[in-house]
């Protein structure tokens, strides 16, 4: 401890000659002591957050099957009202049956006002629908939903920790065929590197294949930046095919397949597996629940795959070439609510034991990841755990609002918490390899993109105040940053 310790300052104290001893050492104590505690305390809420999810887990899985909340009526709906029939309005471009695998209520069981509340949060969480009310005439049970709008051509944006603020334009379906289906085409340039470092991308996901309760993702996007963090061009072609099938109702069997052609580099394939735990009252802006998946997958082509790095074009060849390696992912997320205020806990932790490429490092620092600096080379690593605590507090529920017919909703929410970050390369981590940063901010929540956030966030290790600005849940682009 003496390498660590106080008594290693003292001595430094004692040789010093340019300051009166005692002022000298006051400030040097003080300086040290405070970085030590903010140091240990912020490693005792890392502690306290795997506790917390492992509680969560066990306690959320229990309750939801004993859960005996009162609600009270709604819009003249009694409690207990035997449902006669289940009818729709408003429902011009949306299928219905969009709207009834979501339900709870069924036609010949009684009304439940609880069991609204929760398809509510589900029918929320599908981003169609501004509004969502039942009213019952007799027994007729009506739900009249209000569309969001499903084509949106607007500029396309977003943050990351190699290109900074990205902007550019794009074109999205909401609802494709009224089937729930999302599609998006987008160009971005990152204002850092202005026209320098580009992205071309084309998305299409549904939560359903037709009737079967198979989620499905695709991403194609072509990459040509330049990352100043690993200090290499990036010039890769990607596709990938995500799949979710839900065999339970809070279940799911997962699947990844992905191919990225990185010039210079090889071209490396992925193949994964996995499987998730999932009681969440909605996939979007969860106030309730918990989540949990696991997640194997084995990427590259093997060790004597060669780099296509063609030295004689005068390009930098360092440390390219294939990869052959294993990520071992666990990705836990729990929330609670009281009144007004959502208590939120994730730890995310991938494990890559193999050869991992420099090209391919994990990078802590910036909106996406930790938000106690920002993002460069010096906190780079082949594994990391990301850990968060965060309150945020309701201001402004979500609200349904319409301009020139064009129906959207908007919400804030003021949000404070910590980040913990954990980086290395090998063996086990060690207390150098872990920081940890407060952090509060406004989140704007609106359609499509979930929220807008605004963050400040502060590290003793930095020094000073970070400013961040990004879209959509952190511990959703936590996940997909590296791309």
């Amino acid at each position: 401890m003496d390498a660590y310790g106080v008594s290693g300052f003292t001595r430094s104290c004692e040789s010093a000659g340019s300051l009166p001893r005692h002022s000298f050492c006051s400030l040097l104590r003080r300086n040290f002591l405070g970085r030590r505690f903010f140091k240990e305390a912020s490693f005792s809420i890392f502690v306290f957050v795997l506790g917390f999810l492992k509680r969560c887990l066990f306690t959320c899985a229990v309750t939801a099957f004993f859960s005996g909340a009162a609600f009270a009526d709604v819009a003249g709906c009694p409690e207990g009202t035997v449902i006669s029939s289940i009818s729709y309005e408003g429902l011009e471009h949306t299928k219905k049956r969009v709207v009834e695998r979501e339900l709870l209520n069924k036609a010949g069981e009684p009304f439940s006002a609880e069991k609204f509340e929760a398809e509510k949060r589900r029918l929320e969480g599908l981003d169609l629908f501004t509004e969502i009310e039942a009213s019952c005439d007799g027994s007729a049970l009506k739900y009249r939903l209000k569309e969001i709008f499903r084509w949106i051509p607007a500029p396309a944006s977003k943050t990351t920790e190699r290109d900074g603020l990205m902007l550019g334009v794009a074109l999205a379906n909401l609802n494709i065929l009224g089937e729930d289906i999302r599609a998006e085409v987008q160009y971005r340039t990152s204002t850092k590197h202005f026209l320098d470092n580009n992205e071309y991308a084309f998305y299409a996901s549904s939560p359903y294949l037709l009737t079967l309760p198979l989620g499905w993702n695709f991403e194609f996007s072509h990459t040509d930046s330049y990352d100043d963090i690993r200090d290499y061009h990036d010039n890769s072609w990607l596709w990938d095919l995500d799949l979710d099938y839900k065999f339970l109702p809070h279940m799911s069997i997962l699947s990844t397949v992905v191919g990225r052609n990185l010039k210079n580099a090889a071209f490396l394939p992925e193949f994964g597996a996995g499987f998730a735990f999932d009681y969440r009252d909605s996939k979007i802006d969860s106030r309730k629940g918990i989540y949990y998946e696991y997640m194997m997958t084995h990427v590259g082509a093997g060790d004597n795959q060669d780099s296509d790095c063609d030295v004689s074009g005068g390009e930098s060849c360092k440390g390219m070439g294939g990869e052959n390696y294993w990520e071992l992912l666990n990705d836990a997320r729990a929330y609670y609510t009281v009144s007004r205020f959502v208590t939120g806990a994730t730890a995310l932790v991938r494990y890559r034991p193999g050869d991992v490429k420099f090209y391919d490092y994990y990078s802590h620092g910036g909106v996406n990841s930790y938000r106690g600096r920002y993002g460069d080379s010096k906190r780079l690593g082949v594994h990391e755990a990301l850990l968060n605590l965060e309150e945020r507090f309701i201001l402004l529920d979500r609200q349904p609002a319409s301009i020139a017919g064009v129906n959207f909703f908007y919400g804030l929410q003021l949000v404070a918490g910590f980040d913990g970050s954990l980086i290395w390369n090998s063996g086990r981590p060690g207390w150098d390899n872990y920081e940890g940063a407060v952090y509060g901010g406004a989140h704007l929540v609106v359609p499509a993109i979930d929220r807008i956030r605004f963050e400040v966030g502060y590290s003793p290790d930095r020094g000073e105040p970070k400013y961040f600005f990004g879209i959509i849940e952190k511990v959703s682009t936590s996940r997909w940053r590296g791309r």
